[in-house]
C-alpha cells in the first residue's frame, strides 16, 4: 500500500470514529438495522475480518461490500483491502425482518458447533486434517503445500479450510501472528498456497499481485494428445450465477492467457507443465476443456473419469516479487508422481 493511500485511509479511520457515535444514533432512528456489530480486536484487513465472522461466501462479502452494507466507524466502506486498527467498530447493515434476532442466533450457534467440531489437538492441529507441509516459512510468509480435497478459503459449506489451518498453527505457536490470504487455488487442486503474515505487506501484495507475480506453474493430467506439443490457448472468461466459468466473445469476457508444454503422453492421457498469466478463476481447466482436451478428474468441466482418483492438476511454483525488497522469492511443490504414472512415464 502506497504511503499517501495509508495516510488516507488513517484520515478517514480518524474523522469516521468522531462521527461513528451520531451516525449509530441516527441508524438506530431509521428502519434500518444491523445483521451484526463487531468491534476490531486486533489489526486486519476488512474483506479477511468479515470472512471470518459472517456465516457467507468471499463473493456474497464482496457484494455486501460493494452494495454499501458494510459500516467501519459509521461509515460505509467499500475498498476489500481497507486496513481495520485495534478497537474499529464494523456493522453490517441490511433492512431486516422481525426474524432478524432469531436468525443471528441461528448463526452464532453455528458458529460455536463449528468451533466445537474443529477443536484442536494436543499438538495444535485441526483434529481432522493435520497441517499441511510447510514450503516455506519467515516473519513474513507462510507458504503450504497444499493437499488436494481441502479448501483453500472456507465457504458456506464448509469451514475447515487451508486458512483456517494456518491462522490455528499459527495461533498455537503464541507469537500472536496472523495469515493473511493473498491468493486460492481449487479445493481439488494440490500445490503451493501462499500467506503473507504481515498486514502492511499483504496490502501491498493484494494491490499489485498480478504485476508482482512473476510464474504461476501448474502441472494437468489431460484426456488426449494434442498434435501441437506446445502452445498458447487464448480465452475470455465469464462467470455465471451459478459460479460456472465460460468462454465467450472478448468484448464480454476477460482475457486469459494458458501456455502449455508436453511433458510426457501415452495416447490416452497426457501431461502436461502450464504457465498461466492472470490466475483466472478455473482458467487451466475451462481453457483445456475448450481445447477438447479436459483434465481428468474433472467433474465441473467435463472428465469425471481419472487414473489418479482426483483431479489432475497442482500448482507447483508461485514467483514473485517482494513488494519492497524486489527480491524474487520462488516457491515450489513437487509433482505428485501419479501424475506421471498415469502417462506411463517413471520418475
Amino acid at each position: 500500500m502506497s504511503e499517501g493511500k495509508r495516510k488516507l485511509y488513517t484520515k478517514k479511520r480518524e474523522n469516521s470514529r468522531e462521527t461513528a457515535r451520531g451516525a449509530a444514533k441516527e441508524a438506530h432512528k431509521s428502519k434500518t438495522e444491523y445483521t451484526a456489530k463487531y468491534t476490531v480486536q486486533r489489526s486486519d484487513t476488512l474483506l479477511d475480518f468479515l470472512l471470518k465472522k459472517c456465516n457467507q461466501s468471499r463473493n456474497n462479502v464482496k457484494s455486501l461490500l460493494s452494495g454499501g452494507k458494510v459500516l467501519v466507524n459509521g461509515r460505509a466502506e467499500k475498498q476489500f483491502d481497507f486496513p481495520l486498527a485495534k478497537d474499529d467498530e464494523i456493522r453490517i447493515s441490511k433492512v431486516r425482518t422481525a426474524s432478524a434476532a432469531a436468525e443471528l442466533s441461528r448463526v452464532a450457534a453455528g458458529k460455536e458447533r463449528e468451533k466445537s467440531r474443529l477443536k484442536t489437538s494436543a499438538a495444535g492441529r485441526p483434529a481432522r486434517l493435520p497441517l499441511p507441509k510447510i514450503i516455506f516459512e519467515n516473519e513474513q510468509f507462510l507458504v503450504l503445500d497444499k493437499p488436494a480435497g481441502l479448501l483453500s478459503v472456507e465457504s458456506d459449506d464448509e469451514r475447515l479450510s487451508a486458512y483456517y489451518i494456518a491462522e490455528e498453527y499459527l495461533r498455537q505457536k503464541g507469537k500472536n501472528e496472523r495469515a493473511y490470504v493473498l491468493h486460492r487455488i481449487d479445493k481439488e487442486t494440490s500445490g503451493v498456497l501462499a500467506f503473507a503474515k504481515d498486514i502492511k505487506l499483504h496490502s501491498m501484495l493484494r494491490m499489485r499481485w498480478n504485476e508482482l507475480v512473476e510464474k504461476r506453474e501448474y502441472y494437468a493430467v489431460i484426456s488426449g494428445v494434442f498434435e501441437e506439443k506446445s502452445g498458447e490457448i487464448v480465452s475470455f472468461l465469464k462467470e455465471d450465477k451459478n459460479h460456472l466459468v465460460y468462454c465467450v466473445s472478448p468484448r464480454e469476457g476477460k482475457r486469459a492467457v494458458t501456455r502449455y508444454e508436453t511433458v510426457c503422453e501415452n495416447g490416452k492421457y497426457s501431461l502436461l507443465r502450464v504457465e498461466i498469466d492472470s490466475g483466472r478463476k478455473n482458467q487451466i481447466r475451462v481453457a483445456m476443456k475448450a481445447a477438447g482436451h479436459p483434465v481428468v478428474g474433472d467433474d465441473k468441466y467435463g472428465l469425471v473419469d481419472s487414473p489418479l482418483k482426483r483431479l489432475g492438476l497442482h500448482a507447483s511454483e508461485l514467483c514473485l516479487r517482494h513488494p519492497v525488497t524486489g527480491e524474487s522469492l520462488v516457491f515450489k511443490s513437487p509433482v505428485p508422481k501419479e501424475f506421471f504414472g498415469s502417462t506411463g512415464k517413471k520418475m
